[in-house]
């Protein structure tokens, strides 16, 4: 029997541990001046090299991505223009909403992932586990109807972009899977960044927004940004993917809001209301449910 990577022995647990670091993105990118260009150009510059070095230098690897057929690559590439699409969408609304709120509605995703899983890859998923993912979105709309003030008072603008941004993310989520098919991990994960990356790049040039001339410490938090987010979450549900369903990985990201929450608390001073912190309790609560039934078949 061949031994199983760390990867894949772990996968799981590891997509656990990158719904923590994800939680990061939102309070991070909340305290940059920058817009959502510069946040997504630089947080793919810094963290790019640390996926391109392994697959480029490594002959074998470097020949077989070469070799992978136009539509894998396509696919790859479609991968990434949709990560554009959520980075760009996330990084402005958590300018305008609240961080909490605003992880919430981008925690949608499951929905549409599970939408593309049932009608259009034709796969059967668990009663209980619909119901468990029905559970934790409720809570979650719950928790945002309850800010009414938010539709008179501007941020409604960045609520639309959140749940934009979970639409954007759970069709990342499930092209992401087919793409991976076939294609080893890390070469994977470099097609997607470098494609999303790309995606940035044509958007600074058009637009014209500088990248340069902002604060020091804007160019800190994108930083901590590529490494806590990029490489220690988004670079580890793309790994995963090829272990586990990509409604596995969707519906545990949901726990976003958990811990967007809390951090907002502790880096921008973000006071969750005790409709924040109950409507949080039953998202992990459903998730939770959701990890035990969602293999189970019917």
């Amino acid at each position: 029997m061949e031994k199983k990577s760390f990867v894949e022995k772990y996968a799981r647990i590891l997509v656990i541990i990158a719904v923590f670091c994800g939680g990061a993105s939102g309070p991070l990118a909340a305290k940059i001046t920058a817009s959502a260009l510069v946040i997504g150009l630089g947080r793919l510059t810094v963290a790019l090299p640390f996926f391109a070095v392994p697959v480029l230098r490594n002959r074998e690897k470097r020949e077989a991505m070469l070799k992978l057929p136009r539509r894998t690559v396509l696919l790859c590439g479609l991968t990434g223009v949709f990560l554009f699409l959520h980075f760009f969408c996330w990084f402005t609304a958590v300018k305008y909403a609240n961080v909490s709120a605003a992880a919430v509605l981008a925690a949608f995703h499951p929905l549409v992932v599970l939408a593309i899983t049932v009608f259009i890859y034709k796969k059967r998923v668990s009663g209980k586990a619909i119901v468990a993912i029905v559970i934790a979105l409720a809570a979650g709309a719950y928790m945002t109807c309850s800010d009414l003030s938010a539709f008179t008072d501007g941020r409604a603008i960045g609520y639309i972009l959140a749940f934009l941004s979970g639409v954007f993310m759970g069709i990342y989520f499930a092209i992401g899977k087919k793409a991976h098919e076939g294609v080893e991990g890390s070469t994977y994960v470099f097609l997607v960044f470098l494609s999303c990356w790309i995606c940035f790049v044509i958007a600074v040039i058009v637009t014209g927004t500088p990248v340069l001339g902002y604060p020091a410490t804007d160019y800190l938090f994108i930083v901590l940004l590529a490494f806590v987010c990029q490489i220690g979450s988004h670079a580890v549900w793309n790994l995963c993917l090829g272990m586990v369903e990509p409604l596995y990985v969707s519906a545990w990201e949901s726990m976003d809001p958990v811990v967007s929450t809390i951090l907002a608390f502790v880096l921008i001073g973000q006071v969750p209301t005790l409709t924040e912190v109950v409507c949080c309790v039953i998202v992990v609560a459903a998730l939770i449910m959701y990890s035990r039934y969602e293999s189970e078949e019917e």
